[in-house]
């Protein structure tokens, strides 16, 4: 399946947004994550399925001001 993560296009035999992070490597409670323009709440993503050609933002929380 081909997905758009932050940008660059990836081919990834994931189906749900939970394995796709896991397929690269993404890990921890502190990520933010959104598909096509949608927020996926931790609690969702392992249930998220996704289709190809779906974007999807991972974000990660900064500190300091």
């Amino acid at each position: 399946m081909k997905l758009t993560i932050n940008g660059e296009e990836h081919e990834l035999p994931a189906a749900t947004l939970a394995e796709a992070l896991a397929l690269l490597e993404y890990e921890g409670d502190w990520l933010a994550t959104a598909v096509n323009g949608e927020l996926v709440h931790r609690a969702d993503r392992a249930n998220h399925h996704l289709r190809d050609r779906d974007r999807i933002e991972v974000l990660s929380p900064m500190q300091g001001g």
